[in-house]
Formats: C-alpha cells, sequence, structure tokens
C-alpha cells in the first residue's frame, strides 16, 4: 500500500473516532472528579450541549464576557453601555442588558489544564515549577477558585477540587507523576493522530465537566498545542467535513453555554516559527462544511475564537498566567436577543466595537444559530 493512501485511511479513521460517539454530558459525569480513568482509550467524544445548562443559555438572548483593554494592556474599567457597538452578521445589534464586574470577588473560576500528552516530560517539570511560581505569586490565597488537571495518555487526572488554597494546589500536583506519558513527537504522523486523539478526548470530558458550573471560567491549557493534521497533503471528503463541521459547531455551542473561556500557554515550542503560528490560517470562523479541516480544532483557534488569548514563546508561564487571570476582572457582561435562524447550524460573525480610543473587545468571536422549535 502507497504511504499516502495509507495515511489516508488513517486521516479517515481519525475523523470517524472523533465523530462516533458525541457526548451528551449527564449530573453523573458532572460530579465525577476522576475523568476518563477508565475510559481512556474509548472513541473521542465531542459535547453537544451539556443536559444541565445555565438558565441564561434558554433565555432567547446571546450573553457575552467582554474585556475592554489596550493592545497588550491591561482591561480597563468604567466604561459605559453608550461605549459599546455589536453587530451580528454586521447587522447592528441593540444591547438589553449591560452590566461591568469589577470586584476581584466576582463569581470566577479557572482551571489550569497541564498537558503531558502534546509536552515533552522536560517541559512539563519547567511547567510545574512556573506553576509553583505562580501560586507563591499569589501570596499562597488564590483571587479565585482555582483547580489543576493534567491530561495523559491514560486520560484527565483532577488534582483535587477547586480551591483558594495555593500551597494545597502546589501540593496536589507534587503528588502527580510526571512518567505516564507514553507517546512522543518521535512516533511521527501516527503519533500525532493519537495524541489528537487523546487530547480532543480531553478537551471534551472537561467542557463536560465545567460548563454546568455557575458563572464564568477560564481554562488554561499550559501546551504546546495538539497536531493540527492539515495542509496541502491532506484531503477531505465531503462526509468527513461534514462530520469535523459537527463538532466545530458541539464544541462552539458548549463553551459558549458554560460561559468558557480558553487559553493557550506555549511557554517552549520545538517548531519553526513558521510553523507554529500555522494556526493563524483557521482564525476564521467555518460557516459549512466545505470550509473545514481539522485544523480548525486546534487549541490557539479555539482559545482566540473563544475571547481568550494564545500565548507563545514566552518562557515567563508565571507571568502568562497571570495575565489569564488578570482577564476576570474587570470585564463586561453584555446580552443582545437571539435572532430567528432559517436553518440549522448557521454561523454569526460579531463584532464589538470600543467607543474609547485605543480600546479593543476581546469576547466570543462568534456562535451558531440554530432554528426556533416548531409550535
Amino acid at each position: 500500500m502507497k504511504t499516502g493512501e495509507r495515511s489516508g485511511r488513517i486521516l479517515a479513521a481519525i475523523i470517524l473516532s472523533l465523530c462516533a460517539a458525541v457526548l451528551v454530558a449527564t449530573p453523573a459525569a458532572h460530579a465525577s472528579p476522576q475523568l476518563g480513568a477508565e475510559d481512556s482509550h474509548a472513541p473521542v467524544k465531542v459535547p453537544t450541549a451539556p443536559a444541565t445548562l445555565p438558565a441564561s443559555a434558554n433565555d432567547g438572548l446571546i450573553h457575552l464576557d467582554v474585556v475592554a483593554a489596550p493592545k497588550n494592556g491591561s482591561p480597563q474599567q468604567g466604561l459605559q453601555q453608550s461605549d459599546f457597538a455589536i453587530t451580528d452578521n454586521k447587522a447592528a445589534q441593540t444591547i438589553t442588558s449591560f452590566h461591568e464586574v469589577s470586584s476581584r470577588g466576582a463569581k470566577v473560576e479557572v482551571l489550569l489544564v497541564v498537558d503531558a500528552v502534546n509536552a515533552g516530560p522536560q517541559v512539563v517539570s519547567f511547567e510545574r515549577q512556573q506553576i509553583d511560581k505562580f501560586f507563591a505569586s499569589e501570596s499562597s490565597t488564590m483571587a479565585y477558585p482555582t483547580s489543576l488537571a493534567v491530561l495523559t495518555d491514560k486520560g484527565v487526572q483532577m488534582m483535587g477540587g477547586f480551591s483558594t488554597d495555593g500551597k494545597a494546589l502546589s501540593a496536589a500536583l507534587d503528588k502527580f507523576d510526571n512518567g505516564l506519558r507514553v507517546i512522543t513527537g518521535s512516533a511521527g504522523y501516527y503519533g500525532a493522530e493519537e495524541r489528537l486523539k487523546y487530547s480532543l478526548d480531553g478537551l471534551s470530558e472537561l467542557i463536560a465537566a465545567e460548563g454546568p458550573r455557575p458563572g464564568r471560567k477560564l481554562m488554561i491549557w499550559l501546551s504546546p498545542g495538539w497536531p493540527l493534521l492539515s495542509g496541502p497533503g491532506t484531503e477531505l471528503d465531503s462526509k468527513q467535513q461534514q462530520q469535523i463541521f459537527a463538532n466545530v459547531v458541539a464544541i462552539s455551542n458548549t463553551l459558549r453555554a458554560g460561559r468558557i473561556t480558553m487559553y493557550s500557554v506555549n511557554p517552549l515550542s520545538g517548531e519553526a516559527l513558521s510553523r507554529a503560528s500555522y494556526y493563524e490560517e483557521f482564525l476564521k470562523g467555518v460557516s459549512k462544511p466545505g470550509q473545514v479541516s481539522l485544523g480548525n480544532l486546534g487549541l490557539p483557534v479555539l482559545a482566540i475564537q473563544s475571547g481568550g488569548v494564545a500565548f507563545d514563546y514566552n518562557n515567563d508561564v508565571a507571568g502568562l498566567l497571570q495575565k489569564c487571570v488578570s482577564d476576570s476582572a474587570p470585564y463586561y457582561e453584555l446580552a443582545f436577543q437571539l435572532a430567528a435562524g432559517d436553518k440549522r447550524d448557521e454561523y454569526h460573525h460579531l463584532e464589538i466595537k470600543i467607543d474609547k480610543p485605543g480600546l479593543l473587545a476581546r469576547t466570543r468571536q462568534g456562535y451558531y444559530l440554530q432554528p426556533a422549535p416548531a409550535k
């Protein structure tokens, strides 16, 4: 069998694996403290809307958590509703509710995810040292309830529950055994597809577990990102594109419904700069199956589209973690009326402009609308 043909068959198997079992979260799954321990080799499960959604998810409004900041600057407070303008598919929208969240006591939770599937042991060890430094910089008392998760080839493991005790969180991470990772970058294409599978499986379980929790959530991944498996040599048929598109829609919907903002922190990348920034080709939202590739499910792509940030090439991981957490306040909660959809999975591009020189709005870049239920 030719190499290209074999690679094509493997790619097809990956896509079928990603789409074979769409996870609908159950209350029992939400309560589980150990994610993926028994099902670490099951097909990747990309979630649809969780069974238990926040009440705001069904109120006929689009709710947005908006950070207003200068480029590379700190979030700004004191803005008014009149300073914001929203367009949905270029149509101006009326803001129906507006609230500034400026208190450090806001209802925000932080989840730090250490990716031991896509990063080598030395990088993971370095990240752990930086996490300890971050905890110490917070005077051992975290501004918000924080939890730790580690992604390995054996699944996602939670390092205890949410806590504001930095010393306790650090001690929990110290107990984790680094040596569980067996997939390596040297495994080539076949190792890459396995890493993609484990990565998206872990992401789906974390979204299903965290989404139903109340309030805003910051999900910060310490990771070089998972393989994009995209490029000129990768061809998809229409069925594969439809399946990937369904996964893109499902992840977008559940991140929005769960008020989850993702961040990607990549301190050390072995890739060339041109290749490491390749994800930027997939940042534009996709509106139909014919536009998709597996790159649309990349970690930095999902982070930026959710309103978060992708940080690369900075060894000051502790400082980057502080930057991520600083997005929690001040920020602004805005809402506008949900339009009636004409077709299933109709993509809507969002733009928010701020009437203040130098300030940019960072929030979710789009959403997928569904037809109104028949009466």
